[in-house]
């Protein structure tokens, strides 16, 4: 796709967005319109010009023939699980340093496209990063090296870019978003390698320090007006990485927050914080790190839940959704949150590549349905070149910026994941469907007030046709090729 039809399109969904959710707002304060049973179908589809469209034209008219369902999708929505926290991505430096970049015009354009619940696909989620990670354009703390008393703390460096782009995302989100921050490696001198990159560990004599170091973030932001709804212990702690990092064993993981961090966030009056273990991957290390720390008192007590990425996937291995179920199977009063996913290997010619979409959609939907209480994506936004990253570690975000031409780029990744941020708010409810055949994947919500969605997707090349079925309704929809639905009811 040329740049000029990338312009005209975002400028043309951005302006549909805001004229089809006006409506289904009315719709959704309209407590007949449920009684009546009324529908509201958006897609997204592959080959088309359907970008969280309004397309009711899917729906089978009961006063013509109807289209024969292949599929069934029944909703029960007497039987619920968990309730749903929220869908965001990460603010980081980088996507801070490139939002600077624009022009006031695409700046509020960009703010509105994801934290506008109206114009835009109403993120209510964020993450951020404790001083420097790999998406940064380069390494750096909040003290002095060597500073083991902290006496030099200070965010000065987050001022300049992050700090306002944080501010005026909560103000688009409506004055409220939960943030919670992860730290990528402690400074240096406090760890084994004396290095803030490749990895090491900390150093039990600046454990207590270190500790301390969280509090004073949280208590710097908050005094900026960013409230910090929670934090994690230490973003992806089995990964030597080339850029921060800061490797943790479970056993030692557990043995910081018992001893150390749980405790001075209740001693700095910080303990309602949200703290969020492991951080990394699916898979065996999901469940072990969850069993270790929940199964003991004296360290659960100071977990909010369990979080994970998606890159048990990087040798080219299948997702492992059961491990996300088997923890919330065995822990149902712990949360579980998808703190980080991204497409890597930045390649700019595809921008448009649908499976790319389509990774979020199996992603987000097996998560839901295995008990995830909020997904987080990775960069919000990143530049041309898939970046700026101190290590060349370049990769995809929903939205790019043309910074040499003041361009917004919507890649089809953002489509999917409004999809679900969009029509699913907080608090709404899990509710539990059964579909009846593979070809299709769904996963359904009752958000608050009353209001049920069903999102649908369709990763096949055929034309399907489905049977949405709930209590004594039923509607047959048609999906197209390779697209996703959000059906509000």
């Amino acid at each position: 796709m040329k740049r000029t039809t990338q312009i005209f399109l975002s400028a043309f969904i951005l302006m549909q967005l805001s004229c089809f959710t006006s409506k289904a707002t009315a719709q959704t304060n309209n407590a007949s319109s449920q009684k009546n049973n009324k529908i509201k179908v958006f897609t997204t589809a592959e080959k088309t010009n359907l970008k969280l469209s309004l397309s009711n034209d899917f729906i089978s008219n009961k006063n013509t023939t109807q289209q024969k369902a292949t599929v069934s999708i029944i909703v029960n929505t007497e039987k619920t699980d968990q309730t749903f926290l929220g869908i965001g991505g990460a603010i980081t430096d980088a996507s801070a340093e490139v939002f600077a970049k624009l022009s006031p015009k695409k700046q509020q354009e960009f703010l509105n496209a994801y934290y506008d619940k109206n114009k835009g696909i109403g993120y209510s989620l964020a993450r951020t990063n404790i001083h420097s990670c790999d998406f940064s354009s380069d390494s750096y703390t909040y003290i002095s090296e060597g500073d083991k008393e902290l006496k030099t703390f200070n965010i000065n460096h987050d001022r300049k870019y992050r700090i306002p782009l944080i501010k005026k995302a909560i103000k688009t989100a409506g004055g409220k978003l939960t943030l919670f921050a992860s730290p990528w490696s402690p400074p240096a001198f406090m760890k084994d390698n004396n290095d803030i990159l490749h990895g090491g560990v900390l150093l039990p004599e600046f454990a207590a320090t270190w500790a301390l170091y969280y509090t004073k973030f949280i208590k710097a932001y908050e005094k900026e007006g960013i409230p910090i709804w929670g934090l994690t212990v230490q973003n992806e702690p089995m990964a030597r990485q080339s850029w921060e990092s800061c490797i943790y064993t479970p056993e030692a993981e557990r043995d910081f927050l018992k001893n150390h961090l749980g405790p001075t966030l209740e001693k700095e009056g910080l303990g309602s914080k949200n703290v969020i273990i492991w951080d990394h991957n699916r898979g065996d290390m999901l469940e072990k790190r969850a069993n270790l720390v929940f199964s003991d008192p004296e360290v659960s007590k100071y977990a909010w839940g369990i979080g994970f990425h998606w890159y048990e996937t990087w040798n080219g291995g299948p997702p492992q959704f059961e491990s996300v179920g088997k923890v919330h199977e065995a822990f149902p009063n712990k949360n579980l949150i998808f703190t980080e996913g991204c497409i890597e290997k930045f390649d700019a010619s595809k921008y448009q590549f649908w499976g790319n979409a389509e990774r979020y959609g199996i992603n987000m939907i097996n998560d839901f349905n295995n008990g995830t209480v909020a997904w987080t994506d990775w960069n919000i936004l990143l530049d041309q070149n898939g970046g700026p990253n101190h290590v060349g570690n370049f990769c995809f975000a929903p939205i790019h910026a043309d910074t040499t031409k003041d361009e917004l780029i919507y890649t089809p990744m953002y489509y999917y994941i409004g999809h679900f941020s969009k029509f699913i708010r907080p608090n709404a409810k899990r509710i539990i469907e059964t579909i009846s055949d593979k070809s299709l994947i769904s996963t359904s919500f009752k958000n608050a007030d009353g209001q049920l969605i069903t999102i649908v997707m369709n990763q096949s090349e055929n034309e399907i046709v489905y049977a949405l079925e709930i209590q004594n309704s039923k509607n047959t929809i048609t999906i197209p090729p390779h697209a996703i639905q959000t059906i509000v009811y």
